[in-house]
């Protein structure tokens, strides 16, 4: 059986600041050097912080990520970024294919394809998204939509796709509060690595993405086609990279049973989600600027709970 290594990426989303940055980055690291993790850890941060982001890491072990790339070597693209750009910053994985880029930029397969062979091309590991929308799994369909995503990939890059790492995040349970159980996610994984072995990629790692519980990253990692696990929801403040997450889109309220559910130490725990309850409650009828503030953070220290205290 091969052995892969366990992966928990985080994508902040278009989240973050200098200093929010800094702040939360420090916070990963400590968090890691008290709880070292049996897996490799990484971020995926917006193109304007890559710089920063690349310093604070610097030493760390845990891997740069980008949220995207240009399908095009280099030239008149106003606005992209090439791989070679990524490359030049120390990024070692690159998001492709996310439900975002595809459902409000209009990315086909086809586009997914070459922006994975371009980060193959400058030593990048491309996490390929795949994922069926609400509508798509309700017809029946999700198998032959992860497989039609997946298809196009595999047949661009041939002999390199074993280089490349396959996430599925299904596009209804990114936060929208609905969650895949267990089985459902195993179902996809099990096709997914099935279509993988029949092109002598086996050894691809496939990932979960999606807003989950404690007990389903628990659950699917410890399952045969469950290796590895992300969480890759959105931006700085929860996501709450796995997603490899944060999730700055969730209300307060949901940040609270999230919480719940992981192993936080009870007598931290409890005043912590009574907290957020209240804060919840409070901001629901007051502006949106105190709303954001407050939100993000207890977001923010909400991740960190979450994460470290699992994280393997």
């Amino acid at each position: 059986m091969t052995t892969r290594q366990k992966l928990v990426a985080g994508n902040w989303k278009m989240n973050g600041s200098l200093q929010a940055n800094r702040a939360l980055l420090q916070a990963i690291r400590q968090g890691l050097a008290d709880q070292p993790p049996a897996c490799q850890v990484a971020v995926a941060v917006p193109m304007p912080y890559l710089a920063q982001v690349q310093q604070l890491l610097d030493g760390s072990g845990i891997a740069l990520g980008a949220q995207d790339v240009s399908a095009h070597e280099q030239g008149a693209y106003t606005g992209e970024t090439s791989a070679a750009m990524l490359g030049d910053f120390g990024v070692r994985y690159g998001l492709v294919g996310h439900s975002e880029r595809r459902q409000y930029h209009g990315e086909t397969d086809a586009v997914v394809a070459a922006k994975a062979a371009q980060l193959l091309a400058h030593g990048i590991t491309p996490i390929v998204c795949l994922g069926e929308t609400l509508a798509e799994r309700e017809a029946g369909q999700t198998e032959a939509v992860v497989s039609r995503q997946l298809a196009a990939v595999l047949g661009l890059l041939g002999s390199d796709a074993g280089r490349i790492v396959v996430a599925y995040e299904p596009v209804w349970a990114i936060g929208t509060g609905r969650t895949a159980t267990p089985q459902e996610a195993q179902q996809v994984h099990a096709a997914l690595r099935a279509q993988l072995a029949r092109a002598q990629a086996a050894q691809v790692p496939v990932l979960y993405g999606g807003s989950n519980p404690g007990g389903l990253i628990n659950m699917v990692s410890k399952r045969p086609t469950g290796e590895r696990i992300r969480k890759i929801e959105a931006g700085i403040d929860n996501n709450g990279t796995a997603s490899f997450g944060f999730d700055i889109g969730d209300t307060l309220m949901k940040g609270a049973a999230h919480m719940a559910g992981f192993g936080v130490e009870y007598l931290i725990r409890v005043p912590l989600i009574i907290l957020l309850c209240i804060v919840a409650m409070y901001v629901r009828n007051r502006s949106f600027h105190a709303a954001f503030v407050i939100f993000k953070l207890a977001y923010q220290f909400s991740w960190i709970m979450r994460h470290f205290d699992r994280i393997v």
